[in-house]
């Protein structure tokens, strides 16, 4: 679906994601996708993603802390709840469907993949964005 988040949100940059992500805990990772997988309708999963750009959590962010974000902005969006937070496979996954999804609907999408990893109403919640290009 698309989304319009009018307002960024703020993480503190950390080393990387815990190995279990507690339930208060709020999470962003942001990959940098290879540009002609990050186009393709059918992308190479081993290829499309690119450098881990940065990890953050939000937990406490305080306005000194505010290293890094998701900005406000229109983006492509899709999100699974769950028992549990998706692993990298199943959420390299939604982000390549996302992609095809998005890229379906004629979207032009941009070439950095944010995954966002959440607890709320009692579920874990997995998130994936990618910025919708005018």
């Amino acid at each position: 679906m698309n989304l319009n988040l009018r307002a960024p949100l703020f993480f503190k940059k950390i080393g990387e994601l815990p190995g279990e992500a507690p339930e208060n805990a709020e999470f962003l990772l942001c990959y940098e996708l290879d540009p002609a997988e990050a186009r393709s309708i059918e992308p190479d999963r081993e290829r499309l993603l690119g450098a881990l750009l940065f990890v953050g959590e939000a937990e406490a962010v305080q306005a000194t802390h505010r290293e890094i974000s998701l900005p406000a902005g229109h983006y492509f969006f899709s999100q699974i709840r769950g028992d549990h937070a998706l692993g990298r496979d199943e959420w390299l996954d939604m982000a390549i469907e996302n992609q095809k999804d998005g890229l379906w609907e004629r979207n032009k999408l941009g070439n950095e993949l944010y995954v966002r990893f959440l607890h709320e109403d009692n579920a874990f919640v997995t998130q994936v964005f990618r910025v919708i290009s005018d």
